[in-house]
């Protein structure tokens, strides 16, 4: 995994990194995880088979959940307690109306503490808290490249995070 870029422009926080392989990915996922200290709400985005789902397990690997993640495409929602954080993994995909997120409780969830990832986010707009970090994976000849915004002052002090995390690794 290498960072790309970081900047602060107009006082967005962003950052862009490029990963190699499915474990770069995880590693992501971990940092991003421990960056967040496993609280906020995070958009992910890009086209079918980019790897928001492997993200997302990375980012559960670094809670310390070690079972099988799918995702939650026909469920909407699967919930994580681990090790007394909550994670819950949003898959909207097959979304047909944001009003549909009530009829999983979501309004209640997000008013709880905890760390919400959220696929295909666009799909419930409307019924979906800001974020924190909206994060983009394009899928590249090979490997993809991650574009990480804050939206938030959580945000903006998870990409610094992972700016030096990511730093340090190379």
């Amino acid at each position: 995994m290498s960072s790309g870029s970081s900047s602060l422009s107009s006082g967005v926080a962003s950052l862009e990194c490029t990963l190699r392989d499915e474990n770069a990915q995880i590693a992501l996922g971990r940092a991003l995880g421990h960056a967040l200290d496993f609280n906020g709400c995070v958009f992910l985005e890009g086209e079918l088979g980019a790897g928001k789902t492997t993200l997302t397990r990375g980012v559960l690997r670094g809670a310390g959940f070690n079972g099988a993640v799918k995702s939650p495409t026909y469920t909407l929602l699967e919930p994580y307690n681990i090790a007394e954080r909550r994670i819950y993994h949003f898959d909207l995909y097959r979304l047909a109306d944001p009003e549909e997120l009530e009829f999983i409780g979501a309004r209640d969830l997000f008013k709880e503490k905890g760390l919400y990832l959220v696929e295909w986010p666009s799909r419930g707009e409307g019924g979906l808290p800001a974020p924190d970090l909206r994060i983009h994976i394009d899928v590249l000849e090979s490997g993809r490249k991650a574009c990480i915004t804050a939206y938030s002052d959580a945000g903006a002090r998870a990409v610094a995070a992972l700016d030096r995390t990511l730093s340090e690794a190379e």
